[in-house]
């Protein structure tokens, strides 16, 4: 397949959020262990800085990697969704990944992609992050998709934690209240990893200092 052939491909066969709605957003990380561990988990090659939040979480994320880059770092950068290329939510140092590597990822995982149905996001992720260790990236931002707890980025031990704010966003999956919508952004705080909270509120502090305790 070439580029175009392969983004139908991938366009075609896997669940899409922004097309299918809740169908489409897979309540466990079981397709994301799969895909990474058939590659050889390469998100474990390389640090990372992990990023949630209702709002602000791209804008943080795309912050702090020009700041890394800036600084002397090589630092790659996921994002979601696109806005006219695919490759612009996996970057190295501000350039999109190549799309011989986006035709050769495809190509390899077919098998597995047949075989378990992953969702499109989570191809991306698993793409991402072969990509980032390809690169041998000294650092990695990963913005969260969806959520926190249950989103494919959230097989990561990162450096840091950062969860800008919380707000009413996919009420339908992630809950009714803001102190549930909070919980699951706490989803990807970490043991023994310092967490930076952008923007707390009465009903999200408790649910924030509770799960790092």
């Amino acid at each position: 397949m070439n580029y175009q052939q392969t983004l139908d491909y991938l366009f075609a066969s896997l669940p899409m959020f922004s097309k299918l709605g809740e169908s489409a957003y897979k309540k466990d990380l079981f397709n994301t262990i799969s895909l990474c561990d058939a590659i050889g988990n390469p998100q474990q090659n390389f640090k990372t800085i992990h990023v949630a939040g209702t709002n602000g979480k791209g804008s943080t994320s795309h912050m702090l990697a020009a700041i890394l880059q800036t600084a002397g770092y090589k630092t790659g950068l996921y994002t979601s969704p696109h806005l006219k290329d695919f490759r612009e939510r996996i970057k190295v140092n501000g350039q999109v990944c190549e799309e011989d590597f986006v035709i050769d990822f495809t190509s390899r995982i077919q098998p597995l992609i047949e075989k378990i149905e992953p969702s499109f996001f989570e191809i991306t992720v698993a793409m991402a992050f072969d990509y980032f260790a390809q690169q041998s990236v000294d650092i990695a931002i990963i913005e969260v998709g969806l959520g926190g707890r249950l989103d494919s980025t959230n097989i990561i031990q990162p450096e840091l934690s950062i969860i800008t704010n919380i707000g009413w966003d996919h009420m339908n999956l992630l809950g009714n209240s803001l102190e549930l919508i909070a919980a699951e952004k706490a989803g990807i705080i970490k043991q023994n990893t310092p967490v930076i909270i952008g923007e707390t509120i009465p009903e999200s502090k408790p649910i924030f200092e509770a799960k790092a305790l």
